[in-house]
């Protein structure tokens, strides 16, 4: 004949159950720091070999969506980033991104890039008319260019565009920056054009 469990071997059990959870969890939040400390490193490691091999493409991990494009510098901010392909969610979670629609780094043309604004892009809020920005493509190129404006866009009313036959920079990233409430229509723009010679 069957028994059911008594109240000690369901408290057992109970137990065992909580503990198991409770080890799932700490191991999914260490392997979310060691992602976050190891991603930096290979995108680094990406660009370099890009470099090495005349600007080819080169993922940081073999399932990667992205690869880095161009170096981002603010020397004022003290700002040295990698620009990332794409702008997705899984692309911007590792650094900014180049928007898919822009012009191509290095060619003539509006270049998009997007940020978030409480990581990577929390330096845009700094930037003042006249500051120099720094885009170097694989190829060590480095173009120079300088900010011309700053300004907030309701992305519910207006689009922030990347189009325009001049090479210009145009960086995005949420608005405002120290909101709780994420996901509003405000976006705040940076843009630099190349100085004249």
């Amino acid at each position: 004949m069957y028994r059911l469990p008594g109240l000690d071997q369901w408290r057992g059990m109970l137990a065992l159950c909580l503990v198991l959870l409770g080890c799932q969890q700490g191991l999914a939040a260490v392997s979310i720091e060691a992602k976050a400390r190891l991603a930096p490193l290979l995108i680094e490691k990406a660009w370099k070999r890009s470099i090495g091999a005349g600007g080819r493409a080169v993922k940081p991990w073999p399932w990667a969506d992205t690869w880095p494009v161009a170096r981002l510098s603010a020397p004022g901010a003290g700002v040295d980033l990698l620009v990332l392909a794409g702008d997705s969610g899984h692309a911007l979670a590792f650094g900014p991104g180049l928007a898919p629609y822009s012009s191509h780094v290095g060619e003539p043309g509006v270049l998009l890039i997007a940020g978030h604004r409480d990581t990577h892009f929390a330096f845009l809020r700094h930037l003042r008319t006249g500051d120099e920005l720094l885009l170097e493509t694989p190829d060590s190129v480095v173009h120079r260019y300088e900010v011309r404006s700053t300004r907030v866009v309701d992305s519910a009313r207006e689009r922030v565009v990347a189009s325009g036959k001049t090479s210009s920079l145009l960086l995005v990233t949420c608005y405002p920056f120290d909101t709780i409430r994420v996901g509003g229509p405000l976006r705040y723009a940076v843009r630099a054009v190349q100085p004249s010679l």
